[in-house]
């Protein structure tokens, strides 16, 4: 016993030695890091009570960062949930309440170095339920002519649920359809509306059902009709030139009479005054009359809006041996080009490639820079008119032969 009390001290210094070469070697070999957890870490809420609803704004996820080994942070980031960020609002009532969030993790040796948030308010408030009559508004009037029968429901009353305060400002259940414009009946299942005094839709409630079907009949009153409307045109486009398209609108318009077998014989079309399109190039944008029957009158508005949509024909044509002029030569130097023309495809609308020339299309090579040699070179094809595209050239690419000029030659130009 003297022997080892003598020796006690020596011995504890060795240990402390001891542990630390062999903590150093473990350093070396897996060095701690600090980083941040890559993966967002969602925030799990566990224990609430089941009579209580969480009314306040809680982070979505959590930042982490910890200071690991090298192995165990390989570790962690391989899977996405080795780190959880958890809430735990058990045996919490009703009010606010403040709660740490708990951090596990699921690989040791760890350091939590930062977390972000490090707690949580929450408020918790009481679930109400309440029933309340369901009512139907219906806003707005259907198309001129039309009239709204007797509307139903499949259901008189709904329940809601959610926070006690909330649910207190519940005033009445109401289903709203708009008729503007109605011209069929309505059979369809609309969204039910929670509204408090002011007549705001609340947010936030539970509605059971959260729909209704709706029945609401609509039917044509007698002397009135809706018919078709037809666009008379009279000409044809200029040359080189289509039309596209005819749009009308309305496109069905309401007429009506004082004797309802007037509105019935009509053909179910109306026709407008005529629409002249002799030469014409461009689009049109008018207001027509209608060629109404005797007796027989438009219910709204007395004239429909036309658009008439025109454009050139698009089409292509080929341009044979055209010459191919040589840009950027060097003085000095004279260029051969072989072969010495390309044909040239070209596409666009008719009227201009009827007046195109040979003159409105330059074919050229580059050879700014080049030395005497030859060159497999792109011609460069340069259109002096809008609207009009290069489709190919033929052939691709030509042989271009630079030679010592025996006399100064002057680089042509485009």
């Amino acid at each position: 016993m003297r022997l080892f009390i003598k020796n006690l001290r020596t011995f504890l210094l060795a240990l402390v030695l001891g542990v630390s070469v062999w903590v150093s070697a473990v350093s070396a070999a897996d060095p701690n890091e600090v980083r941040a957890y890559p993966n967002p870490i969602p925030l799990e809420v566990i224990g609430q009570d089941p009579s209580l609803m969480l009314t306040s704004e809680i982070p979505s996820t959590v930042e982490v960062t910890l200071r690991a080994p090298h192995s165990v942070w390989e570790s962690l980031t391989a899977r996405e949930d080795a780190v959880r960020a958890v809430l735990d609002l058990s045996g919490l009532s009703a009010g606010q309440h403040t709660r740490a969030i708990q951090i596990m993790v699921d690989q040791r040796p760890y350091q939590i170095v930062l977390a972000n948030p490090t707690s949580v308010t929450v408020d918790l408030e009481s679930l109400d339920t309440q029933t309340f009559p369901l009512s139907l508004s219906l806003s707005g009037q259907p198309a001129a002519g039309y009239q709204v029968g007797e509307a139903t429901m499949d259901l008189t009353e709904i329940a809601i649920s959610g926070p006690e305060t909330l649910v207190r400002q519940a005033t009445r259940a109401r289903v709203l359809v708009n008729l503007d414009g109605v011209r069929e009946s309505i059979n369809d299942s609309v969204p039910i509306q929670i509204l408090d005094a002011q007549n705001k839709t609340l947010k936030g409630l539970t509605i059971n059902p959260e729909s209704v079907r709706v029945n609401i009949p609509i039917s044509q009153q007698g002397g009135f009709r809706d018919v078709a409307v037809k666009v008379i045109v009279q000409g044809q486009v200029a040359a080189g030139y289509r039309l596209e398209n005819i749009t009308v609108f309305p496109p069905v318009i309401t007429v009506s009479a004082s004797d309802p077998e007037l509105v019935n014989q009509l053909p179910g079309v109306v026709e407008t005054q005529p629409l002249n399109l002799e030469d014409r190039k461009e689009d049109i944008s008018t207001r027509l009359t209608l060629d109404l029957p005797p007796n027989i009158t438009v219910v709204g508005a007395q004239t429909v809006q036309v658009q008439v949509s025109i454009s050139a024909i698009q089409t292509s044509l080929t341009l044979l041996n055209q010459p191919i002029n040589v840009n950027g030569l060097s003085e000095g130097l004279s260029a051969q080009v072989f072969p010495p023309t390309v044909d040239v495809i070209i596409s666009g609308p008719l009227p201009v490639l009827d007046k195109l020339t040979s003159k409105d299309i330059v074919v050229s090579v580059n050879v700014t820079g080049l030395d005497v040699g030859s060159y497999q070179l792109t011609p460069e094809v340069k259109v002096l008119v809008g609207n009009v595209l290069v489709e190919s050239i033929l052939p691709g690419t030509v042989e271009t032969v630079i030679a010592v000029s025996s006399t100064p030659t002057p680089s042509l130009g485009p």
